[in-house]
C-alpha cells in the first residue's frame, strides 16, 4: 500500500472578517477536504463595520460570526487586534504578523493582495510578506513574553484577488491562476453566509446589496475564464529568497 502524501499548515491571513471568506474559501474548503490544517486569521476583528452598533458591539459580533464560519470549515480561527483604519506598516504590526507566523507554522500563506480598495488590505499584504520572511531569523523576536519558536523556512506566499478583480483605476489585474472551487462553492456561500452582520454594512459603504449574490458574480466570472463554474484567483509571491514552486497547486492537484 503506498503511503499518503504528507499534510500540510495552510494560513489564510486578512484584514477583515469575511475577507477570506470572499476571496479563498473556496480554495481552503479543497485544502481542508484533502486533510490539510486550515487557520484563518484577520487582523482585525472589524470594530468599524457597522452604522449601528459600537465598536466593542460590533467587533464582539465579528469575532463570533468568524468563529463560526472557520467552524465550518473545522479551522482555526483567532484575531491580531488591530483596529479597523489603525494597521500601519511598522514594527509593532510586523511584530504582531511575524508571531502569528510562528505560532501557526504554514507551509503555506494566503494574504491580501498589494493593491485592492482600502489601506487595511494593502497594510496587512505588506505586512505578512515582511513576516513571512522575518519568521525563520532567530534573532527576530516577535514577543517579549514567551513567544513561538522560529519555523524553518520561509513559507509559500500567495495573494488573493484584489476585490472585484480591480485596480484603483477599475482595470482589471490580471492573475497569475485561478483555481477551480466550483465543488466547494456552497460551502463557502455558507461560510460568508456567517458574516450576516455585514449585509446593511455592505450596502451603505459599498453599494452591495446582496452579498451572496455578488460573491456568486465575481466567482463565476474568475470560473468562466477557465472554464468552470466558479473560481478564486491568485498571485505567488516569487521574489528573492521565497520558494517558486508552485506548493498550492500541487496541494490541489
Amino acid at each position: 500500500m503506498a503511503a499518503s502524501a504528507p499534510k500540510h499548515r495552510i494560513l489564510a491571513i486578512h484584514a477583515h472578517p469575511d475577507d477570506v471568506e470572499f476571496q479563498c474559501a473556496g480554495t481552503l474548503a479543497r485544502l481542508t477536504q484533502a486533510g490539510h490544517h486550515v487557520t484563518i486569521v484577520t487582523m482585525t476583528a472589524g470594530d468599524c463595520g457597522s452604522a449601528e452598533l459600537g465598536p466593542a458591539e460590533i467587533s464582539k459580533v465579528r469575532r463570533a460570526e468568524a468563529r463560526a464560519a472557520a467552524d465550518l470549515l473545522g479551522a482555526d480561527y483567532f484575531c491580531l487586534e488591530f483596529t479597523d483604519l489603525g494597521i500601519m506598516h511598522d514594527n509593532d504590526g510586523r511584530r504582531r504578523v511575524t508571531e502569528a507566523i510562528r505560532r501557526a507554522r504554514p507551509d503555506l500563506v494566503l494574504t491580501a493582495p498589494p493593491v485592492d480598495y482600502m489601506s487595511d488590505h494593502e497594510m496587512t499584504s505588506r505586512l505578512v510578506r515582511d513576516a513571512c520572511f522575518a519568521a525563520p531569523i532567530p534573532n527576530y523576536k516577535s514577543g517579549q513574553w514567551e513567544p513561538a519558536g522560529v519555523i524553518a523556512r520561509i513559507p509559500h506566499l500567495y495573494y488573493v484577488d484584489a476585490i472585484e478583480g480591480i485596480d484603483y483605476f477599475g482595470n482589471p489585474q490580471k492573475p497569475e491562476f485561478i483555481v477551480d472551487v466550483s465543488a466547494t462553492f456552497e460551502l463557502k456561500l455558507k461560510m460568508l453566509a456567517c458574516h450576516a452582520s455585514q449585509r446593511n454594512w455592505l450596502l451603505q459603504q459599498h453599494g452591495i446589496d446582496e452579498y451572496l449574490e455578488s460573491c456568486r458574480k465575481w466567482s463565476a466570472k474568475r470560473g468562466q475564464e477557465i472554464g468552470v463554474a466558479f473560481g478564486e484567483a491568485y498571485v505567488q509571491h516569487k521574489g528573492h529568497p521565497y520558494p517558486h514552486d508552485n506548493l498550492l497547486l500541487t496541494l490541489l492537484s
